[in-house]
């Protein structure tokens, strides 16, 4: 155990957000370095995740759980400084990535940890800070709870974004047959570049007669939608029978009229998940799931996450600002220490 591990400081610099509102309220700040309990990791952060949900939570429209750290940030890779429990497969000096309980935007995390996953072969410490949020998020939803199998079709939307890229790389590593949606002939081409058979720019065409075409009107197996709202009606008319249709974020609104007569003919299922307020031990399962079914594509190199841009941890307004405009290809990173 080297020494150099074992000087954590009181205090650490950290983004809070002062109010909520616009990207400049994220401000740097001075906090009290966190104290671990039993079962827990303190992480020293190399890179942090941006994220939607981190904006959300800046417009004050995404409820932080009491447990929670009010600071934003779901995920990151650093090494272990500190642990406590003796069941621990982690040791301190261990390079790590850990999907985060909010405080990812900080020189050090207290993380749970069993929500800590070892760096993948080959894999630099600021690529592994894409994987634990999107990896979990994409995995979970997807695989889990869509139960996306091998020889099924499946939509993505936001196929350019870092879950888009996430989705389509893992569901063409296990076979499915993968369409997605984006917001430009560039995204739609890096998209396709990546695993998608078909992406559809939806500025200028309707993806749910194009996916129907294709599929001489038999429809995709297995939809994930960031979208919501108005898309959920056009997602039904392009979902198979027995389709499962996932929400995974509402960025096109929380309502839409749907025909359930339809839903119960076609047997189609609606779900969908939001990750951050859900119990430790399901996070936990989800990790533990992830590393067992897909870890072999991430250590074979197989699947890489894409980093459009890395921001330092005192330009966290710019990173935001950079996610919000849209333009982006796969994910945003800060630099932490």
């Amino acid at each position: 155990m080297k020494k150099e591990f074992l000087d954590i400081p009181k205090n650490m610099k950290a983004i809070e957000i002062k109010e909520f509102g616009k990207a400049e309220n994220l401000k740097l700040c001075v906090r009290a370095t966190p104290q671990i309990t039993n079962n827990q990791i303190l992480i020293k952060v190399s890179f942090a995740g941006v994220n939607r949900p981190d904006i959300l939570q800046r417009q004050g429209n995404y409820k932080v759980p009491e447990d929670a750290s009010d600071l934003p940030g779901l995920e990151v890779s650093g090494i272990v400084v500190e642990k406590k429990g003796s069941n621990s497969n982690f040791n301190v000096g261990d390079k790590v990535c850990a999907l985060c309980h909010g405080g990812g935007y900080a020189e050090y995390v207290a993380v749970d940890e069993g929500h800590c996953m070892p760096i993948p072969n080959g894999y630099s410490l600021e690529e592994a800070a894409c994987i634990p949020e999107t990896f979990i998020t994409v995995w979970n939803n997807l695989f889990m709870r869509g139960k996306l199998q091998k020889n099924e079709k499946v939509l993505i939307h936001g196929g350019a974004s870092g879950i888009g890229t996430t989705a389509i790389q893992l569901a063409k590593h296990f076979g499915a047959k993968v369409y997605a949606t984006a917001g430009s002939d560039k995204k739609c081409k890096a998209a396709e570049k990546i695993g998608a058979t078909k992406c559809f720019n939806y500025k200028t065409t309707e993806f749910e007669k194009e996916i129907n075409q294709l599929t001489n009107k038999e429809g995709v197996d297995v939809i994930l939608d960031m979208v919501a709202g108005p898309y959920i009606s056009r997602n039904l008319k392009c979902l198979s029978i027995d389709g499962r249709l996932v929400i995974i974020a509402v960025q096109g609104g929380i309502k839409d009229e749907v025909n359930f007569a339809n839903i119960m003919i076609k047997r189609q299922t609606i779900t969908g998940s939001t990750l951050r307020p859900q119990p430790s031990r399901k996070k936990t399962e989800y990790v533990n799931s992830l590393i067992k079914n897909a870890w072999v594509f991430l250590d074979s190199g197989k699947i890489k996450p894409i980093i459009q841009k890395k921001f330092l941890l005192s330009d966290a307004s710019k990173a935001h600002k950079a996610l919000e405009k849209g333009d982006h290809i796969g994910k945003f990173l800060m630099k932490v220490t």
